[in-house]
């Protein structure tokens, strides 16, 4: 996912721990241009912190005053794509930045994040529409590290391979047991991992030859990311499995790129 650097955000009053929200929000109004940041939108100008804090604020409200914003956003011009990549990526690493300060305690930092995965589950339908390719035959699973408490980046993820054409599974391993059965549990062209925490490296590091010499495909290909592609890249260095630390799109492209190459070179 797209890197964002919010160290210096502004920091909301401690009024229940967040900032209060735009009038409009409260009283159940849709949110137009004004609201949502200040901003225009002429030329569909990016996605700016100030708006970005406001979706964080909504999803701390509940789920209809989150759909609100980003229905607002649609208004002033915003795809979807714009909207994952620059209001919901952006906005789930503000709620976890505001978590790690104590702005936030666990309850309310569980809730918000929850109705901003859902947004991308009640959006996914005109998502998966707004340049939905036809099928390129290749499939893809996708998996968490094992254990792992979130998901919503790898849905999001998922929703972008779709959307170009692959057929996605994706998948939550509760333990490394769970792991290994997904990861041998069918046919696949690739398979992608998000890793959050250091907890499995080693594990991962011995696991992932012997899983890739057991799969039916003997040409797998096998590709990490997720949050510790940023916070800490040179941990995943030593795994036998590409590193991918760029947005959605990006990473879609590039693994797509890399199995057209390889298809090539294998005729």
């Amino acid at each position: 996912m797209a890197k964002f650097n919010f160290e210096n955000s502004p920091s909301p009053p401690l009024v229940q721990g967040v900032m209060p929200l735009p009038e409009a929000l409260r009283q159940g109004t849709p949110v137009g241009p004004r609201l949502v940041g200040g901003t225009s939108f002429a030329g569909k100008s990016a996605i700016d912190l100030a708006q970005i804090q406001i979706l964080a604020q909504a999803c701390l409200q509940g789920l209809d005053a989150a759909r609100q914003v980003v229905f607002g956003w649609q208004r002033q011009g915003q795809s979807l794509e714009d909207i994952y990549i620059q209001g919901i990526t952006p906005c789930a690493r503000l709620l976890g930045d505001w978590w790690c300060s104590d702005r936030l305690d666990f309850a309310m930092t569980t809730i918000a994040s929850a109705h901003l995965q859902q947004l991308l589950h009640d959006f996914s339908a005109e998502f998966l529409q707004e340049s939905l390719q036809q099928r390129n035959g290749l499939s893809l699973l996708l998996l968490t590290e094992p254990g792992a408490q979130h998901s919503m980046g790898l849905f999001m993820l998922s929703e972008f391979f779709k959307r170009s054409g692959w057929v996605v599974t994706v998948a939550v391993p509760q333990d490394v047991v769970d792991f290994k059965k997904l990861f041998v549990s069918d046919w696949f062209d690739a398979v992608g991992i998000s890793i959050s925490t250091d907890r499995h490296l080693g594990t991962l590091q011995t696991l992932l030859p012997q899983l890739r010499e057991a799969s039916d495909n003997l040409n797998l290909q096998v590709f990490v990311g997720g949050p510790m592609a940023f916070t800490a890249p040179e941990l995943l260095k030593g795994l036998p499995a590409q590193l991918i630390a760029e947005d959605a799109p990006e990473t879609v492209a590039c693994v797509t790129r890399g199995m057209l190459l390889s298809s090539a070179r294998a005729t």
